[in-house]
């Protein structure tokens, strides 16, 4: 019974502490992405993930949904501007429940022919888990363009 009770408690330890540093992490993202948008003076929408999202051109076409295949070109780079991946001028097609939370969640803001910038905090990229060139708790900006509503 000892034995019960000492894993629950140690269950309960765990999950606050990662709680508590999930959350100090979306604190210090955001501030990292609200000083980028004060100092590139973007007019930037943001949503109760934490994503923010910034709509240059809205496009005419239709909106995608979270399940959409999409046509999208994109620039990806870090807030001090060096570039970790970028499509050709004619995109590439994908599902957006195979890319990241911040594209599922901010791709469907534009329409077809739509452009802006996704500003992604870590949580909604790849979190604690680096990638190929991306560290991990990487806040990540997107510019993208909207090509094609599958």
């Amino acid at each position: 019974m000892k034995n019960i009770f000492l894993l629950l408690f140690l269950l309960a330890t765990v999950t606050s502490c990662g709680k508590k540093k999930a959350k100090k992490q979306a604190k210090e993202d955001d501030a990292i992405i609200t000083a980028y948008i004060s100092s590139h003076h973007l007019d930037a929408t943001k949503t109760d993930s934490g994503l923010y999202y910034v709509i240059d051109t809205l496009g005419t076409g239709d909106y995608p949904n979270s399940s959409s295949d999409v046509q999208v070109a994109y620039k990806g780079y870090f807030t001090d501007g060096n570039i970790f991946d970028k499509s050709a001028a004619d995109g590439i097609v994908f599902n957006l429940q195979g890319v990241i939370s911040g594209w599922t969640e901010g791709i469907p803001y534009f329409k077809e022919g739509g452009s802006g910038i996704l500003l992604i905090p870590s949580h909604l990229g790849y979190g604690a888990s680096p990638r190929q060139g991306i560290p991990a708790n990487s806040v990540l900006i997107f510019d993208i363009k909207l090509l094609d509503v599958k």
